[in-house]
């Protein structure tokens, strides 16, 4: 005869053992549909601290590595579960090949890599758009991409997306020019561009075009998956007098428009937009108020993940994982589990 008690002391067992999980709380879902992607209940998991600006995260496949920049310690880093962190490229973005304040954000900061496997950065203190191979080096011989636009240098590139094409699409902020001291940006006579560009280069022809120069202050850029669109983050205060906001520019006719200016749902939150990503499903993942904003290719605020003040994010190639950068006051490296 079955022991009739077996059976409920079992499952009993098992849920004293495994209660219910209950959803992270950091993860704040204003639309269901988005719950087809993230997995509601992952914790954010802290993969490194104490980095004195942590910015420009690009996985890379070949090494199942996040590469990422200090750019106030001038460096390159390296993050996988086998060696944790470590120094990757050192100087990344200040080698002396330009003129800038010498002091403050001079390291690289937004990072790609190029079909090839080259790591393609944007270097804030020599003022260009550099290569060099994908691997370990204390010193480092970059070869200019593209450092000037009609003959004049370029302020300093800051972020950069690559096209399925190998265009590449960047914005061009005067960050060379920034006193952490006030946090202002300086005027001097080393600065030759008198607007801050958004601009597409093509490595194929050497072809510069200007896509906007209307921006005030241009920072993250994305492509939408079709490649039609090109979002552009606009920062607010401090680095702007005008409010923040992100901007969609239709590259058929270079029209724009405003794409998102905020929700009720973000009032009094701490953050701006800086770095973003858009996943395959063409939601737009950026950093904002409160963390990082999910919005939907209609310009709907869908999620907010409350990483604290981010600087930038992205994903592995199969989008498994979302990986994010924390801004000076929230200095670490993060990364959350989607859906599988």
């Amino acid at each position: 005869m079955k022991n009739i008690f077996t059976i409920p002391f079992i499952l009993l067992f098992i849920y004293c053992n495994n209660p219910d999980p209950s959803p992270n709380p950091k993860i704040h879902i204003y639309d269901q549909s988005f719950n087809s992607i993230i997995n509601t209940f992952s914790d954010i998991e802290i993969l490194a601290d104490s980095i004195s600006l942590p910015e420009g995260p690009v996985w890379d496949e070949g090494s199942k590595s996040l590469l990422f920049v200090d750019i106030i310690n001038n460096k390159v880093l390296k993050w996988n579960e086998k060696n944790g962190l470590t120094d990757y490229i050192m100087p990344s973005g200040n080698t002396g090949y330009a003129p800038n304040l010498g002091e403050g954000l001079l390291g690289a900061n937004g990072l790609s890599l190029d079909s090839e496997g080259n790591l393609i950065l944007c270097q804030h203190g020599d003022r260009r758009i550099a290569k060099i191979t994908n691997k370990s080096s204390d010193n480092p011989n970059f070869t200019t991409v593209i450092d000037n636009y009609e003959g004049k240098r370029l302020n300093s590139p800051n972020d950069l997306t690559i096209s399925k094409d190998g265009d590449i699409y960047f914005t061009d902020p005067p960050f060379a020019f920034f006193d952490l001291n006030t946090f202002s940006f300086v005027e001097t006579e080393m600065r030759e561009l008198d607007f801050n560009g958004v601009f597409k280069f093509n490595p194929k022809n050497n072809e510069m075009k200007l896509i906007s120069r209307d921006i005030e202050s241009p920072n993250g850029l994305a492509l939408s998956p079709d490649e039609k669109f090109l979002y552009v983050n606009k920062m607010g205060n401090p680095f702007s007098e005008t409010p923040a906001k992100i901007i969609k520019i239709n590259l058929n006719d270079m029209t724009s428009e405003t794409f998102f200016e905020g929700s009720d749902l973000l009032e009094n939150l701490e953050g701006n937009y800086d770095g973003m990503k858009v996943h395959s499903s063409g939601h737009l993942f950026t950093s904002g108020p409160g963390g990082l904003l999910v919005i939907s290719p209609k310009g709907e605020l869908l999620a907010r993940i409350d990483f604290g003040d981010i600087t930038n994010c992205a994903f592995d190639k199969n989008e498994k994982y979302l990986y994010a950068t924390g801004f000076i006051s929230n200095p670490k490296i993060f990364r959350l589990k989607l859906k599988d």
